[in-house]
């Protein structure tokens, strides 16, 4: 179960705190357990800090404690701090990083649902699609993108299996694998009935937890391959 640790503390010393974390990350590489670190800052306090670090479990946050390294820039903080820091302690019992969330329904509902009117809660009205079929760069706007799912679907019946997902700041980049029956036209190709497969990567950016910007990179050259349209 991931573990998630809290140190508060207040210090007019950040600079020099900032240092030692700077110092703590070079000197436990390839030791350290922790996963992913966020310092922030009060607004109304300036002395005030809060950083938050995840763990995979609670016994590697242990692990982590006992290096003699984190001892040491702990001893050092301390010293750096108006009083000994706090400390609260969080096994995570429920972890939802929402535009991953909404990246699951395009795929799960309007892909392969078929729920295209989706489309116009999940997407800004202004949204960018950059995808290497299509013979414009950018194309803009939801009836767009309504236009190619569907376009997809009545070419195939087809579920996509996502292998893997990764949200960094406004951005979620997904994996996926797709299987389909070729059914219906595709690119001037009448319905095979064959069964394809094809791997690929979509990165969404998000504004306001609706997905604004997509990226999609995949194996067209070896679908075409399967139909049989290229040797």
């Amino acid at each position: 179960m991931t573990f998630v640790q809290v140190i508060d503390c207040k210090t007019d010393r950040y600079d020099d705190m900032n240092r030692l974390m700077d110092e703590w990350v070079a000197a436990t590489e390839g030791k350290r357990t922790a996963t992913h670190s966020i310092v922030g800052r009060d607004r109304s306090a300036d002395d005030h800090y809060v950083e938050i670090i995840e763990f995979p479990s609670y016994e590697d946050a242990m692990k982590n404690s006992n290096l003699p390294e984190t001892n040491r820039i702990f001893e050092e903080m301390v010293a750096l701090c108006d009083g000994l820091p706090n400390f609260t302690d969080l096994e995570v019992i429920r972890d939802e990083q929402l535009n991953k969330t909404t990246s699951r329904r395009f795929f799960e509902e309007v892909a392969v649902g078929g729920d295209v009117d989706l489309l116009d809660e999940l997407l800004t009205p202004d949204y960018r699609d950059h995808d290497i079929v299509k013979e414009e760069e950018t194309v803009v706007g939801v009836a767009a993108m309504k236009e190619d799912v569907s376009g997809w679907r009545d070419a195939f019946d087809f579920r996509f299996a996502l292998d893997s997902e990764l949200a960094e700041g406004d951005q979620v980049c997904v994996r996926w694998t797709w299987t389909g029956v070729h059914q219906g036209d595709f690119m001037g190709l009448q319905p095979t009935g064959q069964e394809v497969e094809m791997t690929g990567t979509t990165i969404w950016r998000f504004d306001g937890g609706r997905i604004c910007e997509g990226w999609w990179t995949y194996d067209l050259l070896g679908l075409l391959r399967q139909l049989g349209a290229v040797g």
